[in-house]
C-alpha cells in the first residue's frame, strides 16, 4: 500500500528554507553595516560574487542531488546541519576575521546548503503531487508555499520581536532557526526517496524544452521585483518615510498578507486557470508598487496598505508559479532535480543583480542607512524601491502572455 505524503512536513520544511533565503537579503546588511561598519558597496558585491558562483554551483548541485537520491535523507540532514551552522556563524559570532570576509564565508555555508536542500525539496514534490488526487501540483503548492509564507513571516520579524522583549535578536533568531531545521527534517524524514526510481537525465530535456524554459525567464523577471523591494525595504521604512521602528510590523503585514492570499490564489487557479489568476495578481503587484513611488515622510498609514496588496500579489507569484513549473517537469523531467537546479538559480540571480546594481547605486549618491539623507539621495530610493518593480514585473507579465500552458 501506497503511503500518504504528510503535507504539514513538507509546510514545515518550507517554511525553514524560507527564512533562510529572502529574510538573509533583509537583516544580514543591515546588521554588518551598522554593527561592523561595512559598507554597502561591500556588501553587494559580496553577495553578487556569491551568486555568480552559482552559476557553476546550482546545476552541480542539482547533478548531486540526482546522485545521491537513493540517499536522501544522510544528503538532507547534512544540508540542513551546514545551513544552521552557516546562519548562527553569521548572526550569532563575533566576526573572528575581517567582517565582510567572515560575512562572505558564513552566507556561503547558507547558500550553498539553501540551494542544495532547496533543489531536493521540490524535485521531491514533483513525485509527491502525482500521489495526490485532482490538481495534485497546485494542491501541494497551497500546503508548501503557504508554510513558505509563515517561515518568512516569523524570520522577517523574529529578531525585532526578541529585542523588543529583552532577548538577543539577531544571536536568539540564528538559535531558534538552528532549532527549526532539525525540527523540519525530523519531519519530512519519512518522504525524502518515496518512490524516487526515475533515471536523471541531465539538463537537455528542460532546455530542450520551449515552455520549460520561458517559464524560467517568467521566473527569473518575476522574481527580480521581489528583489528589489526586499534589498531596500528596510531603508525605504527607515529614510523614505521616516518611520525607524516601523520595519518589522510592516514586513510582519506585508508576509501574512501573503501567507492569507496564498491559498485563496490557488483555489481561484484551480476554477479558472493559473496562467489567468497569476496575470491578475502580476497586474495587483503593479498598482501597489506604483502607488508607492508616491509617498513621503509619515505615510506609514498609506504604506501599510500597500503592503497588504502587494503582498497578497506575492502570495499568488510563489504559489502558482512553482506549480506551474512542476507540473511541466512531471511531464518532460521527471526526476525533477537538474529542473530544480535552474529553477533556483533564476530565483536567486535576481537577489545577486538587486544587491550589485542597487546598493552601490544607492551609495553613490550619498545615501547612508541611519542618518539624515539629501532629497537626491530619497528619490533615487524611491525609484528604485517602487519604479524598478513595475518595470520588471510588466516584462514578467509579457513573457507569460506568450507562453502556452496547459490548464488541465
Amino acid at each position: 500500500m501506497t503511503r500518504s505524503p504528510r503535507l504539514s512536513g513538507y509546510a514545515a520544511f518550507a517554511a525553514v528554507l524560507s527564512a533562510a533565503g529572502l529574510p538573509i537579503y533583509i537583516h544580514a546588511p543591515q546588521v554588518y553595516a551598522a554593527e561592523y561598519g561595512v559598507s554597502l558597496g561591500a556588501m553587494g558585491g559580496v553577495l553578487f560574487a556569491l551568486r555568480l558562483f552559482d552559476l557553476v554551483q546550482d546545476p552541480a548541485l542539482g547533478w548531486l542531488a540526482s546522485a545521491v537520491r537513493r540517499y536522501q535523507g544522510v544528503s538532507v540532514i547534512i544540508g540542513g546541519t551546514v545551513m544552521g551552522l552557516g546562519m548562527l556563524g553569521l548572526f550569532a559570532v563575533a566576526p573572528p576575521i575581517a567582517p565582510i570576509w567572515w560575512f562572505a564565508l558564513t552566507l556561503s555555508l547558507v547558500f550553498s546548503a539553501f540551494s542544495f536542500l532547496t533543489i531536493a525539496f521540490y524535485a521531491r514534490g514533483i513525485a509527491t503531487a502525482g500521489a495526490l488526487s485532482g490538481e495534485g501540483h497546485l494542491h501541494l503548492a497551497r500546503w508548501r508555499e503557504t508554510g513558505a509564507l509563515l517561515g518568512v513571516c516569523t524570520a522577517s520579524v523574529l529578531p525585532t520581536v526578541l529585542g523588543a522583549a529583552g532577548l538577543p535578536d539577531y544571536a536568539g533568531f540564528a538559535v531558534i532557526f538552528a532549532v527549526a531545521v532539525v525540527a523540519a527534517v525530523w519531519l519530512m524524514r519519512r518522504e525524502w526517496g518515496r518512490e524516487a526510481r526515475i533515471a536523471s537525465q541531465g539538463f537537455g530535456p528542460v532546455l530542450r524544452d520551449s515552455v520549460a524554459l520561458r517559464l524560467l525567464v517568467v521566473a527569473l523577471a518575476n522574481a527580480a521585483p521581489v528583489a528589489v523591494s526586499s534589498t531596500l525595504f528596510l531603508f525605504f521604512v527607515e529614510s523614505r518615510l521616516d518611520a525607524p521602528g516601523w520595519e518589522g510590523p510592516l514586513l510582519l503585514l506585508f508576509f501574512l498578507a501573503a501567507a492569507g492570499a496564498a491559498p485563496v490564489w490557488g483555489r481561484i487557479a484551480e476554477a479558472r486557470g493559473a496562467k489567468r489568476t497569476l496575470l491578475a495578481a502580476m497586474g495587483l503587484a503593479i498598482v501597489s508598487f506604483g502607488f508607492a513611488l508616491t509617498l513621503r515622510a509619515g505615510d506609514v498609514a498609506a504604506f501599510a496598505a500597500i503592503c497588504i496588496a502587494s503582498g497578497a500579489a506575492v502570495g499568488a507569484d510563489l504559489t502558482l508559479l512553482p506549480a506551474m513549473f512542476a507540473r511541466r517537469m512531471a511531464r518532460v523531467a521527471p526526476e525533477g532535480s537538474e529542473g530544480f537546479a535552474l529553477w533556483s538559480f533564476a530565483q536567486k540571480v535576481t537577489l545577486a543583480f538587486a544587491a550589485i546594481a542597487l546598493l552601490p547605486l544607492l551609495e553613490s549618491v550619498g545615501f547612508q542607512t541611519g542618518t539624515d539623507n539629501s532629497a537626491r539621495a530619497l528619490w533615487t530610493l524611491s525609484l528604485l524601491y517602487a519604479a524598478v518593480p513595475c518595470v520588471l514585473k510588466l516584462v514578467a507579465m509579457a513573457v507569460l502572455v506568450a507562453t502556452p500552458i496547459e490548464e488541465t
